[in-house]
């Protein structure tokens, strides 16, 4: 069975930024999602470099994919560059943070 997108995006929603109750998908923190066979490149980034999760969340986030099944292999990359922005947050998750304030 081939692994989906849609898949990942679902193990994806279930991570969350330990600072703001939204997921890492929805916050727009995932830059790209890459499916080579077996396989996952996860390149993503986090609301600030100096973020206290920077060297955790990834293993987290891997040890997730890794659950897949079919993944045999799964790279989660931090990226900066371009730095996260509230501008990158889905709809949804725009929404859900204006009715938290």
């Amino acid at each position: 069975m081939a692994i989906t997108e849609e898949q990942i995006i679902d193990v994806l929603r279930e991570c969350y930024d330990p600072e703001i109750p939204i997921n890492i998908y929805d916050l727009g923190l995932v830059r790209s999602i890459d499916i080579e066979g077996d396989r996952l490149h996860i390149a993503m980034t986090l609301t600030a470099p100096g973020c206290p999760v920077a060297g955790t969340l990834g293993p987290e986030i891997q040890m997730r994919l890794l659950g897949i099944e079919g993944v045999n292999d799964a790279d989660v990359e931090m990226v900066w560059d371009p730095p996260w922005t509230p501008d990158d947050m889905r709809p949804e998750a725009k929404e859900l943070l204006a009715s938290m304030m």
